[in-house]
């Protein structure tokens, strides 16, 4: 009975799967989603369906998405979610063979990530704090630009991941807080330390809340939300704060296209790297299961390691 189930069913299933045994999220999920859809309308087209495919329909496949413009990371994602599809399908005995057992995957060479330099970082936090001061600015206003000041001091203090970040509870501003408690990707929970200027940013924003009419006061007041919304979600969506993140960087000068909430993210375990930190400590600050997912940052250790013989060996040129 299960082996005839349509494609759209057994993506279901599979997703009720990932959702139930491994805790993914609502973005893992929504990208599993699209990937083998697009991947049951090509078989459909083939009169093909997930329970009838051999190997070489899913080789054409991947030949259709390079036909189409897709880059070698974008079919290695789509390669990687029909792996885990037809393993499924396996383990479920929904079918009796693994037809991706065996095809390859495109060869890509891991890119490194784009950092902001600690200047640049440093320049798009004194427009943030500037945009606070603006004497003439309605208290709509300065609540804007005190939201996105905070996000920013806590995003580059604690390289959370922006689903992370817009998603925090108001209790992670306790004026006593010295760690928040992070929830991440499998429901794993995580302790992030916060610095000065982030607990600081904190309690400012809140304050600025505090001021707002008493009508606007008590909306914002009711939720459960550090960065509330009156959106569906209840809280700032990852999109909005990217929007702004843009708009502040042209207003520091930089240029919106290096500019990011991940891009943050990359700076932060970047130039913790740079000062000393540990690679262990730092995969455990983002959120990193696997430590292979952190060493895309060694570059950083290696160009250290480098200066550091450079400057310190006696028997470097001076």
């Amino acid at each position: 009975m299960r082996a005839k189930a349509s494609n759209a069913k057994l993506i279901t299933l599979f997703l009720d799967m990932l959702a139930a045994e491994q805790g993914a999220g609502e973005n893992t999920l929504d990208a599993y989603r699209r990937d083998l859809t697009d991947l049951a309308t090509f078989l459909s087209r083939k009169a093909s369906s997930f329970a009838s495919a051999d190997t070489q329909a899913l080789r054409d496949y991947l030949a259709d998405l390079d036909t189409r413009g897709f880059k070698s990371s974008s079919v290695a994602r789509r390669l990687s979610a029909t792996r885990h599809l037809f393993r499924f399908l396996l383990n479920e005995r929904i079918r009796t063979d693994d037809p991706a057992a065996i095809l390859a995957g495109p060869k890509r060479g891991r890119p490194l990530p784009k950092v902001l330099s600690i200047s640049d970082v440093d320049r798009m936090l004194t427009r943030a704090k500037e945009l606070t001061l603006v004497a003439d600015a309605s208290p709509t206003q300065r609540l804007r630009a005190m939201r996105l000041h905070c996000l920013l001091e806590v995003l580059y203090a604690t390289g959370l991941r922006v689903s992370e970040l817009v998603t925090l509870p108001r209790t992670a501003a306790r004026h006593d807080a010295r760690m928040i408690v992070v929830r991440g990707k499998g429901n794993k929970e995580r302790l992030v330390p916060l610095n000065q200027a982030s607990r600081q940013a904190m309690a400012d924003y809140l304050a600025a809340m505090d001021a707002l009419k008493p009508e606007k006061k008590a909306s914002v007041a009711a939720s459960k939300w550090l960065f509330p919304s009156f959106g569906e979600s209840g809280h700032l969506t990852r999109q909005h704060f990217a929007r702004d993140l843009k708009e502040l960087a042209v207003a520091a000068g930089l240029p919106a296209r290096l500019v990011s909430p991940h891009v943050l993210r990359h700076a932060f375990a970047s130039h913790l790297l740079h000062n000393g930190a540990d690679l262990r400590i730092v995969q455990t600050l983002l959120g990193h299961t696997d430590i292979s997912t952190t060493q895309i940052y060694t570059h950083v250790v290696e160009e250290r390691l480098k200066s550091l013989v450079r400057d310190l060996h006696p028997l470097a040129e001076k």
